[in-house]
């Protein structure tokens, strides 16, 4: 007897090449979404950039900031646009030096990182209002980063809705504002030093 699965042939021309054998599993309550196309940049992202001649992020402080699309510099990190980003903002916080796990920051390097990452919060709620973020660090080849050979942060602002149709099925992502525009805006938005001090979110 086979189990019912919850596959229908109902959407139309799929009773034609549907067929009545169902394989092995138990149904549960989540829906998946197949993006074998992620597999390519995956596999060549990860590997790509095995030391610091070649590194992007070992690169990008020796151009300008508007070559770079650099935020802002700080002591030890510095935070930069993603060329690729999920959404508009979507900032990447890295140490200067070629790093590849959180374990081999100094505790120096943790604070800054930490304070660039509150700031770039700051920041991007007061220039782009977005409903949340998503922060997070991808740890090496298993743990899905694009470049693991360098350590950095993301910092993700999101917005209700943003999570469309779009990327799944045209592989598409609509960004509203170049990446010039975005960095220019974000940088100047940037406090100084002395404003640092006692800052809250409101």
């Amino acid at each position: 007897m086979q189990e019912n699965t919850g596959v229908t042939a109902d959407y139309p021309g799929d009773a034609e090449v549907t067929d009545d054998f169902g394989l092995a599993g138990v149904p549960d309550a989540f829906q998946r979404l197949w993006t074998p196309h992620r597999l390519a940049y995956i596999k060549g992202g990860q590997n790509q950039f095995k030391n610091e001649d070649d590194c992007p992020f070992c690169v990008a402080p020796s151009r300008t900031d508007e070559e770079s699309l650099i935020v802002r510099r700080g002591k030890t990190c510095y935070v930069v646009l993603n060329l690729f980003p999920y959404n508009p903002g979507h900032l990447l916080v890295c140490p200067y030096r070629h790093v590849p796990d959180y374990t081999d920051i100094t505790v120096q390097e943790t604070a800054e990182m930490a304070e660039l990452t509150q700031t770039a919060m700051r920041v991007l709620r007061k220039v782009a209002n977005p409903s949340g973020f998503n922060l997070g660090m991808n740890q090496g080849v298993a743990g899905g980063a694009g470049i693991a050979a360098h350590l950095h942060q993301h910092v993700v602002p999101r917005w209700g809705g943003d999570g469309n149709f779009f990327p799944i099925i045209a592989q598409t992502k609509a960004i509203t504002q170049t990446l010039d525009e975005v960095r220019q805006q974000v940088a100047d938005a940037w406090p100084e030093e002395s404003d640092l001090s006692g800052e809250t979110d409101a």
